[in-house]
């Protein structure tokens, strides 16, 4: 039994860094308490309130991915399509939702956690929702992870610089698995990047 978490953790260990889509809010412990006792009672952190929009964009890009694939004409229409259906529905609405600040970012990214440059310090032990979706796939993932580390003066991006490190303290093992795939297949595309340049 030690020797398959040692594996497991060997695997979440691995880290590449990436440009991902990523937003972040901070939870409340009291919120994050009834988050984690959901999960543990079976309900999924994806239930919650606000969820389906950002689910419904993500599924709608990774589909759109697989068919530029096969039409590309027929993708970039139904890009179109979506684009206007998302002003619309913005207008109508009039409040932001996650997938509205989601925005490319560089990452430092493992099985077991991230750490990424801000323009604004997070104190240490805060409690973030976190909304990651890997590219090229658009493979979403939401989770929660706790602040362990905040530095400052570490970046090249002087606009960004502090470096934030967290810890994942609420994930899916499925959306682990994903985060760890990703991190695989990433590392294998940048070996492969080497040989032909060598």
């Amino acid at each position: 039994m030690g020797n398959t978490r040692e594996k497991q953790e060997n695997r979440s260990a691995v880290r590449v860094v990436d440009r991902i889509l990523f937003a972040y809010d901070p939870v409340t412990l009291e919120r994050f308490k009834q988050i984690a006792e959901d999960f543990s009672n079976g309900i999924p952190p994806y239930n919650q309130e606000g969820m389906a929009d950002i689910q419904i964009y993500i599924g709608a890009q990774n589909a759109l991915g697989r068919i530029r694939e096969k039409d590309k004409d027929l993708a970039e229409f139904l890009q179109h399509l979506d684009a206007k259906m998302n002003v619309i529905l913005k207008s109508v609405r009039g409040e932001k939702s996650p997938m509205d600040r989601l925005l490319t970012h560089e990452v430092n990214l493992s099985g077991a956690g991230l750490a990424f440059f801000s323009d604004k310090p997070i104190a240490p032990n805060a409690i973030l929702a976190l909304h990651l979706v890997l590219l090229p796939d658009y493979t979403y993932v939401y989770c929660f992870a706790k602040v362990v580390n905040c530095a400052q003066g570490k970046s090249r991006d002087s606009e960004r610089p502090y470096l934030i490190s967290l810890k994942f303290v609420l994930i899916m093992e499925e959306d682990r698995e994903k985060l760890i795939q990703h991190n695989f297949k990433q590392q294998s595309l940048a070996l492969r990047q080497r040989r032909k340049q060598s």
